[in-house]
Protein backbone atom coordinates (compact mmCIF):
# COMPACT_ATOMS: atom_id res chain seq x y z
CA UNK A 1 0.00 0.00 0.00
CA UNK A 2 1.70 3.49 -0.94
CA UNK A 3 1.91 5.92 1.83
CA UNK A 4 -0.95 8.23 0.56
CA UNK A 5 -3.07 4.99 0.46
CA UNK A 6 -1.90 4.85 3.81
CA UNK A 7 -2.92 7.63 4.86
CA UNK A 8 -5.85 8.13 3.99
CA UNK A 9 -8.41 7.28 6.58
CA UNK A 10 -7.13 9.84 8.87
CA UNK A 11 -7.76 12.60 6.29
CA UNK A 12 -10.94 10.99 5.63
CA UNK A 13 -11.66 11.42 9.64
CA UNK A 14 -10.12 15.30 9.47
CA UNK A 15 -12.35 15.94 6.69
CA UNK A 16 -15.78 14.75 9.23
CA UNK A 17 -14.41 17.06 11.81
CA UNK A 18 -14.16 20.34 9.51
CA UNK A 19 -17.48 19.75 7.98
CA UNK A 20 -19.30 19.84 11.14
CA UNK A 21 -21.43 22.95 11.96
CA UNK A 22 -19.81 24.42 15.51
CA UNK A 23 -22.76 23.84 17.45
CA UNK A 24 -22.53 19.95 16.71
CA UNK A 25 -18.91 20.19 18.74
CA UNK A 26 -18.89 18.57 21.58
CA UNK A 27 -16.40 18.81 24.75
CA UNK A 28 -15.81 14.84 23.43
CA UNK A 29 -12.70 16.66 22.19
CA UNK A 30 -11.51 16.50 24.92
CA UNK A 31 -11.12 13.23 25.48
CA UNK A 32 -9.32 13.15 22.03
CA UNK A 33 -5.97 11.82 23.35
CA UNK A 34 -5.50 8.24 22.35
CA UNK A 35 -3.00 5.38 22.45
CA UNK A 36 -1.71 3.87 19.46
CA UNK A 37 0.09 1.17 20.23
CA UNK A 38 3.80 0.19 18.09
CA UNK A 39 3.44 -3.55 18.94
CA UNK A 40 2.18 -5.58 16.21
CA UNK A 41 2.98 -2.65 13.99
CA UNK A 42 5.32 -3.03 10.94
CA UNK A 43 8.14 -1.41 11.06
CA UNK A 44 6.75 0.78 13.64
CA UNK A 45 3.94 2.54 11.83
CA UNK A 46 1.17 3.43 13.90
CA UNK A 47 -2.41 2.75 12.56
CA UNK A 48 -3.97 5.21 10.96
CA UNK A 49 -6.91 3.76 9.67
CA UNK A 50 -7.61 2.79 13.88
CA UNK A 51 -6.77 6.59 14.82
CA UNK A 52 -9.14 8.29 12.17
CA UNK A 53 -11.79 5.54 13.06
CA UNK A 54 -11.65 6.95 16.75
CA UNK A 55 -11.83 10.57 15.43
CA UNK A 56 -14.45 9.83 13.29
CA UNK A 57 -16.67 8.06 16.28
CA UNK A 58 -16.03 10.74 18.61
CA UNK A 59 -17.40 13.55 15.93
CA UNK A 60 -19.84 11.49 15.50
CA UNK A 61 -21.09 11.20 18.80
CA UNK A 62 -20.52 14.59 19.51
CA UNK A 63 -23.70 16.82 21.17
CA UNK A 64 -21.85 19.97 22.23
CA UNK A 65 -19.53 22.89 21.10
CA UNK A 66 -16.14 21.70 20.80
CA UNK A 67 -12.88 24.16 20.33
CA UNK A 68 -12.28 25.28 16.78
CA UNK A 69 -8.54 24.14 16.46
CA UNK A 70 -8.08 20.44 16.96
CA UNK A 71 -5.58 19.86 19.93
CA UNK A 72 -5.06 16.05 19.49
CA UNK A 73 -2.33 14.26 21.81
CA UNK A 74 -1.17 11.15 20.53
CA UNK A 75 0.22 8.95 23.29
CA UNK A 76 3.10 6.14 22.39
CA UNK A 77 3.36 3.41 24.19
CA UNK A 78 1.06 5.36 26.94
CA UNK A 79 3.48 8.06 27.09
CA UNK A 80 2.66 11.59 26.68
CA UNK A 81 4.08 13.61 23.34
CA UNK A 82 3.94 16.54 25.45
CA UNK A 83 5.77 15.86 28.46
CA UNK A 84 4.18 17.62 31.95
CA UNK A 85 6.97 19.69 32.62
CA UNK A 86 6.67 21.45 29.48
CA UNK A 87 2.99 21.83 30.21
CA UNK A 88 3.32 23.18 33.71
CA UNK A 89 6.89 25.31 33.17
CA UNK A 90 5.98 28.68 33.70
CA UNK A 91 7.97 30.97 30.87
CA UNK A 92 10.26 32.80 31.69
CA UNK A 93 13.52 34.56 30.24
CA UNK A 94 16.96 32.50 31.64
CA UNK A 95 19.72 33.16 29.09
CA UNK A 96 23.32 32.23 30.04
CA UNK A 97 26.37 32.12 28.97
CA UNK A 98 28.00 28.59 27.92
CA UNK A 99 29.83 26.25 30.11
CA UNK A 100 32.67 26.57 27.04
CA UNK A 101 32.32 30.33 27.21
CA UNK A 102 33.05 29.94 30.62
CA UNK A 103 36.29 28.36 30.84
CA UNK A 104 37.80 30.77 28.36
CA UNK A 105 39.88 32.71 30.06
CA UNK A 106 42.80 35.09 28.29
CA UNK A 107 45.68 35.78 30.97
CA UNK A 108 47.27 38.78 29.27
CA UNK A 109 43.49 40.32 28.70
CA UNK A 110 42.59 39.43 32.11
CA UNK A 111 45.78 41.10 33.74
CA UNK A 112 46.55 44.00 30.96
CA UNK A 113 42.85 44.86 31.47
CA UNK A 114 43.27 45.12 35.46
CA UNK A 115 46.13 47.28 35.17
CA UNK A 116 44.92 50.51 36.18
CA UNK A 117 46.84 53.12 34.35
CA UNK A 118 47.36 55.90 32.67
CA UNK A 119 50.71 57.09 30.85
CA UNK A 120 52.67 60.10 31.72
CA UNK A 121 50.88 63.05 29.64
CA UNK A 122 54.50 64.74 29.60
CA UNK A 123 56.22 61.87 27.46
CA UNK A 124 54.68 59.93 24.33
CA UNK A 125 54.13 56.11 24.87
CA UNK A 126 56.27 53.61 23.72
CA UNK A 127 54.39 50.59 22.63
CA UNK A 128 56.69 47.19 23.71
CA UNK A 129 53.96 44.48 24.31
CA UNK A 130 52.37 44.10 21.01
CA UNK A 131 53.87 41.34 19.11
CA UNK A 132 52.33 42.98 15.65
CA UNK A 133 55.24 44.06 13.51
CA UNK A 134 53.30 45.94 11.23
CA UNK A 135 52.72 48.23 14.36
CA UNK A 136 55.08 51.38 14.00
CA UNK A 137 55.38 50.93 10.14
CA UNK A 138 59.36 50.42 9.99
CA UNK A 139 59.25 46.56 9.21
CA UNK A 140 56.42 46.43 5.87
CA UNK A 141 55.95 43.83 3.69
CA UNK A 142 57.40 42.89 0.45
CA UNK A 143 55.89 44.89 -2.46
CA UNK A 144 55.75 41.47 -4.09
CA UNK A 145 53.50 40.72 -1.62
CA UNK A 146 51.38 43.08 -2.06
CA UNK A 147 50.86 42.54 -5.41
CA UNK A 148 50.31 39.51 -5.63
CA UNK A 149 46.85 40.04 -3.05
CA UNK A 150 46.53 42.43 -5.62
CA UNK A 151 46.44 40.29 -8.71
CA UNK A 152 44.70 37.87 -7.06
CA UNK A 153 41.76 40.19 -6.11
CA UNK A 154 41.65 41.42 -9.78
CA UNK A 155 41.72 38.33 -11.18
CA UNK A 156 37.89 37.50 -10.11
CA UNK A 157 38.99 33.91 -9.12
CA UNK A 158 38.73 33.64 -5.32
CA UNK A 159 35.50 35.18 -4.30
CA UNK A 160 33.46 32.46 -3.50
CA UNK A 161 33.52 29.11 -0.94
CA UNK A 162 36.87 27.12 -1.08
CA UNK A 163 36.87 23.85 0.62
CA UNK A 164 37.33 24.01 4.09
CA UNK A 165 41.15 22.78 3.94
CA UNK A 166 41.94 25.16 1.75
CA UNK A 167 42.45 25.24 -2.46
CA UNK A 168 44.05 21.86 -3.75
CA UNK A 169 46.25 24.56 -5.84
CA UNK A 170 47.36 26.36 -2.59
CA UNK A 171 47.63 23.01 -0.15
CA UNK A 172 50.24 22.11 -3.26
CA UNK A 173 52.49 25.52 -2.98
CA UNK A 174 52.76 24.92 0.99
CA UNK A 175 53.76 21.07 0.61
CA UNK A 176 56.39 22.09 -2.07
CA UNK A 177 57.76 25.07 0.23
CA UNK A 178 58.22 22.83 3.08
CA UNK A 179 58.76 19.49 1.45
CA UNK A 180 62.08 18.22 2.88
CA UNK A 181 63.76 14.81 2.38
CA UNK A 182 63.55 13.97 5.86
CA UNK A 183 60.31 15.59 6.29
CA UNK A 184 58.19 14.61 2.90
CA UNK A 185 54.89 16.79 2.46
CA UNK A 186 52.13 15.85 0.05
CA UNK A 187 48.74 18.12 -0.72
CA UNK A 188 47.12 16.03 1.13
CA UNK A 189 49.29 16.47 4.63
CA UNK A 190 48.24 20.17 4.76
CA UNK A 191 45.57 22.11 6.27
CA UNK A 192 45.17 25.61 5.54
CA UNK A 193 43.43 27.88 8.70
CA UNK A 194 42.33 31.17 9.81
CA UNK A 195 46.03 32.09 11.11
CA UNK A 196 48.23 29.82 12.80
CA UNK A 197 46.15 30.52 16.30
CA UNK A 198 43.25 28.42 14.35
CA UNK A 199 45.57 25.95 13.48
CA UNK A 200 46.61 25.26 17.16
CA UNK A 201 43.16 25.33 18.50
CA UNK A 202 42.16 22.53 15.68
CA UNK A 203 45.77 20.41 16.67
CA UNK A 204 44.71 20.95 20.34
CA UNK A 205 40.58 19.90 19.37
CA UNK A 206 41.69 16.60 17.54
CA UNK A 207 44.60 15.17 19.60
CA UNK A 208 42.82 15.91 22.79
CA UNK A 209 39.48 15.14 24.91
CA UNK A 210 37.67 16.88 27.97
CA UNK A 211 39.68 15.83 30.98
CA UNK A 212 42.99 14.80 29.37
CA UNK A 213 45.85 17.17 29.55
CA UNK A 214 48.84 18.90 27.41
CA UNK A 215 52.03 19.96 28.38
CA UNK A 216 53.36 23.72 27.43
CA UNK A 217 55.87 25.92 28.36
CA UNK A 218 56.50 27.81 30.73
CA UNK A 219 57.19 31.16 29.89
CA UNK A 220 55.17 30.53 26.79
CA UNK A 221 52.41 31.80 24.43
CA UNK A 222 48.95 32.53 26.71
CA UNK A 223 46.33 30.97 24.15
CA UNK A 224 47.84 28.08 24.55
CA UNK A 225 45.49 27.83 27.95
CA UNK A 226 43.23 30.00 26.71
CA UNK A 227 42.22 27.54 23.69
CA UNK A 228 42.66 24.42 25.75
CA UNK A 229 40.40 24.99 29.01
CA UNK A 230 38.11 26.28 26.70
CA UNK A 231 37.76 22.96 25.46
CA UNK A 232 38.01 21.27 28.77
CA UNK A 233 41.25 20.24 28.04
CA UNK A 234 43.81 20.00 31.51
CA UNK A 235 47.28 22.12 30.58
CA UNK A 236 50.46 21.38 32.29
CA UNK A 237 53.54 23.75 32.59
CA UNK A 238 56.99 22.25 31.75
CA UNK A 239 59.91 24.80 32.80
CA UNK A 240 61.82 26.77 30.40
CA UNK A 241 65.33 27.61 31.86
CA UNK A 242 66.61 31.15 31.52
CA UNK A 243 70.28 30.40 32.52
CA UNK A 244 70.41 27.83 29.54
CA UNK A 245 69.12 30.17 27.26
CA UNK A 246 65.52 28.78 27.85
CA UNK A 247 66.20 25.02 27.05
CA UNK A 248 64.00 22.63 28.31
CA UNK A 249 64.34 20.89 31.93
CA UNK A 250 63.68 18.04 30.27
CA UNK A 251 63.29 15.62 33.56
CA UNK A 252 60.64 17.98 34.99
CA UNK A 253 59.14 17.87 31.74
CA UNK A 254 58.83 13.84 31.85
CA UNK A 255 57.78 13.96 34.96
CA UNK A 256 54.56 15.41 34.08
CA UNK A 257 53.09 12.75 31.70
CA UNK A 258 50.96 10.40 32.36
CA UNK A 259 48.74 8.02 30.80
CA UNK A 260 46.26 11.16 30.15
CA UNK A 261 48.71 13.16 28.27
CA UNK A 262 47.60 13.99 24.85
CA UNK A 263 50.55 15.95 23.53
CA UNK A 264 53.27 18.51 24.09
CA UNK A 265 53.73 21.89 22.40
CA UNK A 266 57.18 23.12 21.92
CA UNK A 267 57.40 26.51 20.56
CA UNK A 268 60.51 26.98 18.70
CA UNK A 269 61.40 29.96 18.05
CA UNK A 270 59.66 31.31 21.13
CA UNK A 271 57.38 34.03 21.78
CA UNK A 272 57.95 35.14 24.65
CA UNK A 273 60.89 34.47 24.57
CA UNK A 274 63.01 34.40 21.41
CA UNK A 275 64.96 31.31 21.95
CA UNK A 276 66.22 28.91 18.95
CA UNK A 277 66.45 25.47 20.41
CA UNK A 278 69.78 23.58 19.13
CA UNK A 279 68.96 20.61 16.90
CA UNK A 280 70.66 18.71 19.82
CA UNK A 281 67.88 19.48 22.22
CA UNK A 282 65.37 19.49 19.77
CA UNK A 283 66.55 15.56 19.50
CA UNK A 284 66.50 15.16 23.50
CA UNK A 285 63.15 16.73 23.44
CA UNK A 286 61.90 13.85 20.89
CA UNK A 287 63.67 11.22 23.11
CA UNK A 288 61.30 12.20 25.74
CA UNK A 289 58.42 11.84 23.60
CA UNK A 290 59.60 8.81 21.94
CA UNK A 291 59.52 7.04 24.91
CA UNK A 292 56.56 8.23 26.57
CA UNK A 293 55.30 7.93 22.97
CA UNK A 294 53.59 11.17 23.33
CA UNK A 295 52.31 13.07 19.81
CA UNK A 296 54.04 17.06 19.11
CA UNK A 297 52.06 19.94 18.32
CA UNK A 298 54.68 22.28 17.08
CA UNK A 299 54.06 25.54 16.92
CA UNK A 300 56.23 27.28 14.35
CA UNK A 301 55.34 30.48 13.25
CA UNK A 302 58.34 31.80 14.29
CA UNK A 303 59.95 29.37 12.01
CA UNK A 304 63.19 30.68 9.67
CA UNK A 305 63.12 34.04 11.48
CA UNK A 306 66.26 33.40 13.76
CA UNK A 307 69.23 35.41 13.67
CA UNK A 308 72.57 34.91 11.63
CA UNK A 309 74.66 33.70 13.94
CA UNK A 310 71.47 30.64 14.49
CA UNK A 311 70.07 27.81 12.56
CA UNK A 312 66.07 26.84 12.86
CA UNK A 313 65.81 23.13 12.80
CA UNK A 314 62.22 22.30 11.81
CA UNK A 315 61.80 19.73 14.53
CA UNK A 316 59.72 17.25 11.71
CA UNK A 317 63.06 16.94 9.83
CA UNK A 318 64.72 15.06 13.38
CA UNK A 319 61.76 13.13 14.15
CA UNK A 320 61.85 9.11 12.94
CA UNK A 321 59.19 7.73 14.72
CA UNK A 322 57.11 10.65 16.81
CA UNK A 323 54.28 12.02 15.05
CA UNK A 324 54.02 15.94 14.68
CA UNK A 325 51.64 18.53 13.58
CA UNK A 326 53.19 21.52 12.69
CA UNK A 327 51.30 25.26 12.58
CA UNK A 328 52.71 27.74 11.10
CA UNK A 329 51.56 31.03 8.80
CA UNK A 330 52.16 34.35 6.89
CA UNK A 331 51.81 36.30 9.75
CA UNK A 332 55.39 36.87 11.06
CA UNK A 333 57.53 35.78 8.16
CA UNK A 334 55.76 37.99 5.80
CA UNK A 335 55.27 40.02 8.15
CA UNK A 336 51.20 40.47 7.41
CA UNK A 337 49.47 39.31 10.77
CA UNK A 338 46.28 40.46 9.56
CA UNK A 339 45.54 38.80 6.57
CA UNK A 340 44.88 35.62 8.30
CA UNK A 341 46.47 32.53 6.94
CA UNK A 342 47.71 29.61 8.79
CA UNK A 343 48.18 25.79 8.17
CA UNK A 344 49.07 22.43 9.76
CA UNK A 345 51.35 20.34 8.78
CA UNK A 346 50.78 16.78 9.05
CA UNK A 347 54.48 15.12 9.94
CA UNK A 348 53.51 10.52 10.07
CA UNK A 349 56.19 9.18 8.59
CA UNK A 350 55.39 5.93 11.07
CA UNK A 351 51.74 5.51 10.36
CA UNK A 352 50.68 6.48 14.23
CA UNK A 353 47.92 9.12 13.31
CA UNK A 354 47.05 6.62 10.17
CA UNK A 355 43.75 8.57 8.59
CA UNK A 356 42.01 8.84 11.69
CA UNK A 357 43.75 12.36 13.30
CA UNK A 358 43.59 13.70 9.26
CA UNK A 359 40.19 12.52 9.08
CA UNK A 360 39.53 14.36 12.40
CA UNK A 361 41.06 17.47 11.12
CA UNK A 362 39.30 17.60 8.08
CA UNK A 363 36.12 17.40 9.95
CA UNK A 364 37.09 19.81 12.30
CA UNK A 365 37.78 22.29 9.72
CA UNK A 366 34.61 22.23 8.35
CA UNK A 367 32.74 24.02 11.37
CA UNK A 368 33.68 27.08 9.57
CA UNK A 369 34.07 27.57 5.98
CA UNK A 370 37.94 28.10 5.82
CA UNK A 371 40.68 31.11 5.55
CA UNK A 372 40.41 34.05 3.37
CA UNK A 373 40.06 32.75 -0.41
CA UNK A 374 41.66 35.66 -1.86
CA UNK A 375 45.09 34.82 0.32
CA UNK A 376 45.18 31.41 -0.91
CA UNK A 377 45.09 32.78 -4.49
CA UNK A 378 48.16 35.42 -3.68
CA UNK A 379 50.09 32.32 -2.41
CA UNK A 380 52.06 30.92 -4.70
CA UNK A 381 53.09 34.48 -5.75
CA UNK A 382 53.80 34.87 -2.06
CA UNK A 383 56.20 31.84 -1.73
CA UNK A 384 57.91 32.00 -5.18
CA UNK A 385 58.28 35.49 -5.56
CA UNK A 386 58.88 37.23 -2.32
CA UNK A 387 62.69 37.93 -2.68
CA UNK A 388 65.64 36.50 -0.42
CA UNK A 389 66.37 39.86 0.59
CA UNK A 390 63.18 40.75 2.14
CA UNK A 391 63.94 38.14 4.74
CA UNK A 392 67.69 39.04 5.27
CA UNK A 393 66.32 42.66 6.05
CA UNK A 394 63.62 41.71 8.14
CA UNK A 395 65.81 39.61 10.13
CA UNK A 396 68.90 42.68 10.29
CA UNK A 397 66.49 45.15 11.69
CA UNK A 398 65.34 42.47 14.15
CA UNK A 399 69.05 41.40 15.22
CA UNK A 400 70.14 45.18 15.18
CA UNK A 401 67.31 45.63 17.58
CA UNK A 402 67.47 42.47 19.74
CA UNK A 403 71.41 43.33 20.26
CA UNK A 404 71.12 47.19 21.22
CA UNK A 405 68.10 46.46 23.44
CA UNK A 406 69.98 43.47 25.29
CA UNK A 407 73.51 45.60 25.85
CA UNK A 408 71.33 48.97 27.08
CA UNK A 409 69.24 46.72 29.51
CA UNK A 410 72.05 44.75 30.61
CA UNK A 411 73.84 47.42 31.76
CA UNK A 412 70.78 48.80 33.99
CA UNK A 413 71.37 47.65 37.44
CA UNK A 414 68.65 45.35 38.79
CA UNK A 415 67.54 43.96 35.44
CA UNK A 416 69.10 40.28 33.83
CA UNK A 417 68.32 40.35 30.11
CA UNK A 418 68.63 36.77 28.08
CA UNK A 419 69.63 37.25 24.82
CA UNK A 420 67.60 36.33 22.34
CA UNK A 421 68.50 34.24 19.08
CA UNK A 422 65.51 34.99 16.44
CA UNK A 423 61.35 35.72 16.82
CA UNK A 424 60.84 39.33 17.70
CA UNK A 425 60.78 39.22 21.62
CA UNK A 426 63.34 39.47 24.80
CA UNK A 427 62.68 38.64 28.22
CA UNK A 428 64.39 40.72 31.62
CA UNK A 429 64.22 39.57 34.85
CA UNK A 430 63.69 42.14 37.71
CA UNK A 431 65.87 41.09 40.45
CA UNK A 432 62.47 42.14 42.98
CA UNK A 433 64.59 42.17 45.75
CA UNK A 434 66.32 45.69 44.61
CA UNK A 435 62.93 47.11 43.83
CA UNK A 436 61.36 46.43 47.31
CA UNK A 437 58.32 48.65 46.79
CA UNK A 438 56.70 46.59 44.12
CA UNK A 439 55.15 43.35 44.69
CA UNK A 440 55.88 41.66 41.86
CA UNK A 441 56.08 42.15 37.83
CA UNK A 442 53.01 43.56 37.09
CA UNK A 443 53.46 46.40 39.59
CA UNK A 444 56.82 47.25 37.95
CA UNK A 445 55.81 47.47 34.43
CA UNK A 446 52.57 49.65 35.49
CA UNK A 447 54.82 51.83 37.76
CA UNK A 448 57.01 51.76 35.20
CA UNK A 449 54.22 53.20 32.53
CA UNK A 450 52.40 55.51 34.50
CA UNK A 451 55.86 57.37 34.99
CA UNK A 452 57.71 57.00 31.98
CA UNK A 453 55.14 55.62 29.21
CA UNK A 454 57.09 53.04 28.39
CA UNK A 455 54.35 49.40 28.45
CA UNK A 456 55.77 46.24 28.41
CA UNK A 457 54.21 43.53 29.25
CA UNK A 458 54.59 41.15 32.25
CA UNK A 459 55.93 37.88 31.89
CA UNK A 460 52.97 36.65 34.69
CA UNK A 461 51.39 36.77 31.47
CA UNK A 462 53.12 34.04 30.34
CA UNK A 463 53.31 32.05 33.67
CA UNK A 464 56.58 33.25 34.31
CA UNK A 465 56.63 36.36 37.22
CA UNK A 466 59.62 38.86 37.79
CA UNK A 467 60.02 38.99 34.30
CA UNK A 468 58.73 41.11 31.62
CA UNK A 469 58.67 40.96 27.75
CA UNK A 470 59.76 43.65 25.16
CA UNK A 471 59.08 43.46 22.14
CA UNK A 472 62.28 44.24 19.36
CA UNK A 473 60.05 45.00 16.57
CA UNK A 474 60.13 48.84 16.70
CA UNK A 475 62.01 51.08 15.42
CA UNK A 476 65.91 51.93 17.22
CA UNK A 477 65.17 55.15 17.80
CA UNK A 478 62.21 54.19 19.93
CA UNK A 479 64.65 50.66 21.54
CA UNK A 480 67.16 53.82 22.79
CA UNK A 481 64.61 56.45 23.96
CA UNK A 482 62.91 53.02 25.64
CA UNK A 483 66.16 51.68 27.25
CA UNK A 484 67.25 55.15 28.56
CA UNK A 485 63.68 56.04 29.94
CA UNK A 486 63.81 52.42 31.63
CA UNK A 487 67.14 52.92 33.23
CA UNK A 488 66.01 56.41 34.72
CA UNK A 489 63.30 54.62 35.92
CA UNK A 490 65.20 51.69 37.81
CA UNK A 491 67.96 54.22 39.29
CA UNK A 492 64.99 56.09 40.72
CA UNK A 493 63.47 52.41 42.31
CA UNK A 494 66.19 50.64 42.65
CA UNK A 495 67.59 49.87 46.44
CA UNK A 496 70.73 47.80 47.52
CA UNK A 497 69.35 44.21 48.83
CA UNK A 498 70.25 44.45 52.91
CA UNK A 499 72.75 41.50 52.44
CA UNK A 500 74.33 42.36 49.10
CA UNK A 501 74.98 45.61 51.00
CA UNK A 502 75.91 43.92 54.06
CA UNK A 503 78.83 42.50 52.24
CA UNK A 504 80.01 44.78 50.34
CA UNK A 505 80.22 46.51 53.60
CA UNK A 506 82.49 44.13 55.20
Amino acid sequence: MSRDQDDAPIMQGMSKVASKPPEARSEAWNRCSFTASRRNQPCGRLDLRLLASRITSLVMDSKGDLPSVLDVHININGRSSVSEKVKGRKPRWSVRPSDMANRTYNPIRAIVDSMKMEPNPDKTTIPLSIGDPTLCGNLPTDPEIIKALKDALDSGKYNGYAPSIGYLSSREEIASYYHRPEAPLEAKDVILTSGCSQAIELCLAVLANPGQNILAPRPGFSPYRTLAESLGIEIKLYNLLPEKSWEVDLKQLESLIDEKTACLIVNNPSNPCGSVFSKSHLQDILAVAARQCVPILADEIYGDMVFSDTKFEPIATLSHNVPILSCGGLAKRWLVPGWRLGWILIHDRGDIFGNEIPNGLVKLSQRIMGPCTVVQGALKSILRRTPQEFYRNTLSVLKSSADLCYEALSAIPGLRPVRPSGAMYLMVEIEMEHFPEFENDVEFTEQLFVEQSVLCLPAICFEYPNFFRVVIAVPKVMILEACSRIQEFCEQHYHHAEGIQEECDK
